[in-house]
């Protein structure tokens, strides 16, 4: 499988907007590095395409995320497909069981082997 890792703008949903479901903890809080969000994007050349995505989010301070949260990121997810969907300007959802948030990509992150 192929990870791509961007810097993203996220918006947290405030906990009153979401709904109790058993598949996530009713508090809304996640660690930072979690791996409890999914990412789910359009493909930038067929809008009626959509993927969800395994992701990791960490937050540079180390702090954790919590509704209402509007914050930087760095986002890693996997799919052999991930390229076609994320680049600078790329909207997505944070999902975990159902919508919990928005991002924009703001950049996509290389390393010095090249593009991640």
């Amino acid at each position: 499988m192929r990870q791509i890792r961007f810097r993203a703008l996220i918006t947290l949903d405030p906990a009153a907007a979401r709904p109790v479901n058993s598949l996530r903890p009713a508090a809304g809080t996640y660690p930072s590095h979690t791996r409890a969000l999914m990412v789910r994007a359009r493909s930038r050349r067929d809008p009626s395409i959509s993927r969800i995505f395994p992701s990791q989010i960490c937050r540079d301070d180390g702090q954790p995320l919590h509704p209402g949260d509007h914050t930087v990121v760095t986002v890693t997810v996997t799919g052999q497909d991930a390229p076609a969907f994320f680049d600078a300007g790329c909207h997505f959802t944070l999902w975990s069981g159902s919508d919990v948030g928005d991002g924009v990509v703001s950049r996509r992150v290389y390393t010095e082997y090249g593009p991640s």
